[in-house]
């Protein structure tokens, strides 16, 4: 919540529940939004229920408009437009809101440019998604595109190297240069990667698995890869 007021996230209103307990963290949250001329309404239990998303909304809500997604071209532009290489990460079906969120608040910690998700099949920015993100979502760029395939050409025509995690691939995550412009691909939590899309990627990346377990979760993998790419990076 005071990501999202620090942020420039557009929020419609903030609900406050009749009866809670305004300690430290709610008066920052009403004193944010007066800053930002948010109206703040008091209202009881059932009425948060019926507006809360998620049944965990701990007493208060902000209500935000439909996210605003990045023109891939937009993103592309501003990911090669400074002085640190491009970094992004574009995901291949994952599902699952917190996955997504987790993703997000790791792009963000390792100096990430955003993230790219298909339209179709996927989880978008979801309330649940930017609860996740603990505020992320508030500051990571998301592009949704139609078709992933083609998004992905766009990508490496503005001269990024894509590189696919892939359980069976041959070479070791650490043995990829990732110290230039690089979109990071990450498949859905049960198949990985389509076929077309690791088709498309110029290399495939796969982290060693010492224990019974065939791959890791989606969002473990990318954060991962985004610190192994900041380690090149920053030796």
């Amino acid at each position: 919540m005071l990501e999202a007021l620090r942020s420039s996230s557009r929020l419609e209103r903030i609900l406050l529940q009749e009866d809670i307990e305004q300690g430290p963290q709610i008066r920052s949250i009403v004193e944010g939004a007066q800053e930002r001329n948010v109206p703040v309404e008091m209202v009881g239990r059932r009425a948060m229920d019926r507006e809360s998303n998620t049944n965990k909304h701990q007493g208060v809500i902000a209500l935000a408009p439909d996210p605003d997604y990045i023109a891939l071209d937009q993103l592309l532009l501003d990911a090669t437009g400074g002085e640190e290489a491009a970094l992004i990460v574009v995901l291949d079906g994952v599902e699952d809101p917190q996955n997504l969120g987790a993703i997000a608040r790791s792009v963000d910690g390792a100096g990430g440019h955003g993230l790219v998700i298909p339209e179709r099949r996927a989880a978008g920015v979801s309330p649940g998604a930017i609860r996740a993100s603990a505020g992320a979502l508030q500051h990571v760029p998301v592009s949704r595109v139609v078709n992933l395939s083609r998004a992905l050409d766009e990508i490496k025509a503005a001269g990024l190297w894509t590189v696919g995690l892939d359980d069976h691939a041959d070479q070791n995550y650490t043995d990829i240069d990732m110290t230039g412009p690089v979109a990071l691909v990450i498949g859905s939590e049960g198949d990985g990667m389509s076929r077309i899309i690791r088709e498309k990627c110029d290399f495939l990346a796969s982290l060693p698995l010492r224990g019974q377990i065939e791959s890791l979760n989606a969002s473990v993998t990318a954060g991962i890869m985004l610190y192994e790419a900041l380690r090149q990076r920053n030796p």
